[in-house]
């Protein structure tokens, strides 16, 4: 009997399905994403018997030392756990702007010093505007770069590479089965794709970005990356809320996951790791951005502290945990009698609802009424502090705003606060 054929309405975002047709996709809201796509049922048939798989005791399993392989930075090797494993895939995921490409053209230039072949596969950059940035950075000797263009029907076959000098190549390629026999060919100690949304198989019917397209293409690299142990970092974008192409699609296939964190407006930046299989996810790496790149902050706690001003209501120092190491930040309070019905509580770089039930607590253990007070929490450095125990910071800082009464220059608090 003939196969069936069913028809099947596929979202190009999302790969959601759906019997029917819609304008907008029940799963992503994306518009005008959902088309027809026929499939053929498969023919219900009894497997034959199948023979057991081989086992191996765990005693008789041979372990073997992880010979980590050093980024040149010693803020991203603390967040991987000594450095990076070879035959391991590490996915650096952030918001669009936020320096990703910065923190990789950073690694490929200090492993190309240390004479460590490096190969950064750009779908999104022309070699001319890599290599303006790698020159601003210092990564790259004064020598032209072009890049190699192909059709998509063209054999599959290595790419011509070009070295902008220090052992750093590039190559300009967006089709995924290139990029592997490149790979193959040139056997770089690193490779580095920027970014994974950019690359597409061709015999996958979705347009560049698709989740369908983004996990195929990550496969075959991940595939590579074991079969001939090269480690690879891939860079993904992500949208405000985490979703499409980013961390949350890729994190099974993955080695490791990186968020790299901050804001536009503040130059710090945060390297968190999501997951390590080889390490422990405990780690915080920090950052400055500035106009030649991404500065290492040794020192984070002074970093922050520089520029605080002594004898100021509100201004309170608290002590958070990143990873293993503790973190001295400035919490900043202002309390302000209200012009409106309902007061303004914002909180920036702090939890708004934790706001809430802190304000709710002081005036209630403490007798200190904000109810006709706006109130407005500001963590210095554009830092995002989640842990609990900066909540005395807090209380103490609007309590300080409040009272107009500045706290000694010197005086670190930090302890969680309940609603007892």
């Amino acid at each position: 009997m003939p196969a069936k054929t069913l028809a099947v309405y596929v979202c190009a975002n999302c790969d959601a399905q759906s019997p029917k047709w819609a304008g907008q996709c029940l799963e992503c809201g994306g518009w005008g994403t959902v088309a027809l796509r026929t499939a053929t049922a498969a023919e219900t048939r009894q497997r034959p018997p199948v023979a057991p798989s081989p086992v191996t005791s765990f005693g008789d399993i041979k372990t073997f030392d992880l010979r980590r392989l050093s980024t040149g930075l010693g803020e991203l090797d603390r967040v991987l756990g000594g450095g990076l494993v070879p035959g391991s895939v590490t996915l650096l995921g952030g918001e669009p702007g936020v320096g990703k490409s910065t923190l990789a053209m950073m690694v490929a230039a200090a492993m190309g010093r240390n004479g460590k072949p490096v190969l950064y596969v750009s779908g999104e950059e022309s070699a001319s505007q890599v290599k303006m940035r790698a020159v601003r950075l210092g990564a790259a000797a004064a020598r032209g770069v072009q890049s190699d263009t192909r059709s998509l029907n063209a054999p599959v076959s290595p790419g011509t590479v070009s070295s902008p000098g220090d052992g750093l190549h590039f190559l300009g390629e967006t089709d995924v089965d290139h990029v592997v026999a490149t790979l193959e060919h040139e056997k770089p100690a690193l490779a580095i794709i920027d970014s994974i949304q950019t690359l597409i198989a061709a015999d996958i019917p979705a347009e560049a970005g698709a989740v369908s397209q983004v996990r195929g293409a990550a496969a075959r690299l991940v595939a590579h990356a074991k079969e001939h142990n090269t480690p690879l970092l891939l860079i993904g974008h992500v949208t405000k809320d985490g979703h499409l192409a980013g961390p949350k699609t890729l994190e099974h296939l993955v080695d490791t996951v990186l968020s790299f964190e901050g804001e536009r407006s503040h130059p710090l930046r945060a390297l968190r790791s999501l997951k390590n299989r080889f390490g422990s996810t405990d780690e915080t790496g920090i950052f400055a951005m500035s106009e030649t790149g991404l500065e290492e902050i040794r020192n984070p706690s002074a970093y922050l502290l520089d520029e605080r001003r002594p004898g100021v209501s509100g201004s309170a120092v608290s002590c958070i945990i990143e990873g293993s190491r503790p973190l001295l930040v400035e919490m900043q309070a202002l309390v302000q009698k209200t012009s409106f019905g309902y007061p303004v509580r914002r909180a920036t770089g702090f939890d708004n609802a934790r706001l809430e039930m802190l304000i709710a607590v002081l005036g209630r253990r403490a007798n200190i009424d904000l109810g006709q007070h706006d109130v407005y929490v500001n963590v210095v450095g554009g830092l995002k502090v989640r842990e609990p125990a900066a909540d005395l910071a807090v209380i103490v800082g609007l309590a300080s705003a409040f009272r107009n009464a500045p706290l000694p220059d010197r005086m670190a608090v930090w302890g969680e606060i309940g609603l007892g």
